[in-house]
């Protein structure tokens, strides 16, 4: 595995520059091993949130198409911090591929790091291989600490839609029916939006937030409409276009949006945002529709998975799969 390197520098609050054949190898790395979230490892996810949230950063991307690494460099007091680039909410893993630990291990010997470097790895699946893979290479040079945990929600889409609602309740079931029939008898109507360049991005973005001022959020001045959420999801939608991810879903009466839901697409796994859905139609289980409409362009596409990312009473009966994810610290000794 080679040791070379592309330090990816500091962005001023600036669209971060990556060449295609370095993304390229960024995704393909990523799906050559199970990741908890395929989606939020991605370029589109990571950079978004470096662009908004922590653009003083230098970022070091190592390996190949087959395996590779992607950090933000955090520096210490004493050394340096390699950490994934979503320090936040750390749903990607930095770590791609089969021999993704092989190309860390060159960059702490050869490359980028040194003996006083503090690794945080994010996305670990509890006694997960990688985990164990990671005990059995560092345990000796590193102590380890339990840095962070949380849970996600997911559902398989086996038997498009008709399997999916099949594995959900008989309340549910009935519930989205009456929800359906009562939505159409008003005139309600559902737009998809695949965007897939930086003005129809824009522009669906603006739609977006026009419903969201109007959302319970936007009234209580907590969603999207407020800094720095805005900023992060606008440079996320406007990626996730250019590589063709992007999944937006509109509830409409006449000419009138009055709900979203949109998510990103990743190798047949969908990765669910944000929704929202103007406050004057909550009786009428509009975010809920939006969801069951989703599912059915995602089951048309053939995708395998519907991942609705931290764990929330609402999602309960949209899925049924709840995964821990870990990040653990890894400190020289």
């Amino acid at each position: 595995m080679p040791a070379s390197a592309i330090s990816l520098p500091a962005s001023p609050r600036q669209p971060l520059p990556l060449d295609a054949a370095t993304e390229r190898a960024w995704h393909a790395a990523a799906r050559r091993t199970p990741q908890l979230d395929p989606f939020c490892c991605r370029s589109e996810w990571q950079l978004a949130f470096h662009e908004v949230f922590a653009p003083e950063r230098s970022l070091l991307f190592a390996g190949d198409d087959d395996s590779c690494v992607v950090f933000a460099r955090v520096p210490l007091r004493t050394g340096t911090l390699l950490a994934p680039i979503d320090t936040s909410w750390q749903f990607g893993c930095p770590l791609l591929g089969p021999a993704a630990l092989d190309v860390l291990d060159l960059q702490l010997r050869y490359g980028s790091g040194s003996a006083t470097t503090n690794l945080l790895i994010s996305a670990l699946e509890p006694d997960g291989p990688l985990l164990r893979d990671l005990h059995a290479r560092f345990d000796e040079t590193h102590r380890f600490s339990l840095a962070h945990t949380d849970t996600s929600c997911r559902a398989s889409l086996e038997g498009g839609l008709d399997g999916y609602l099949a594995r959900r309740s008989p309340r549910t079931r009935r519930n989205v029916r009456a929800a359906a029939r009562r939505a159409a008898a008003l005139g309600v109507t559902f737009e998809r939006v695949a965007p897939a360049d930086a003005a129809t991005a824009n522009a669906t973005y603006q739609r977006m937030l026009l419903v969201e001022r109007r959302s319970w959020k936007g009234i209580g001045r907590c969603g999207m409409t407020m800094p720095p959420s805005r900023q992060f999801y606008a440079a996320l939608l406007e990626r996730m276009a250019a590589s063709g991810a992007a999944r937006v879903m509109f509830a409409r009466r006449g000419d009138a949006d009055i709900g979203f839901v949109f998510g990103g697409v990743a190798d047949g796994v969908y990765r669910g945002q944000q929704f929202s859905y103007d406050e004057h139609w909550s009786p009428f289980s509009i975010g809920n529709l939006l969801q069951l409409e989703q599912l059915r362009w995602l089951c048309e596409e053939g995708a395998a998975r519907y991942d609705m990312g931290p764990m929330m009473d609402y999602k309960r009966h949209w899925t049924e799969q709840w995964t821990a994810g870990q990040s653990w610290l890894l400190q020289p000794r």
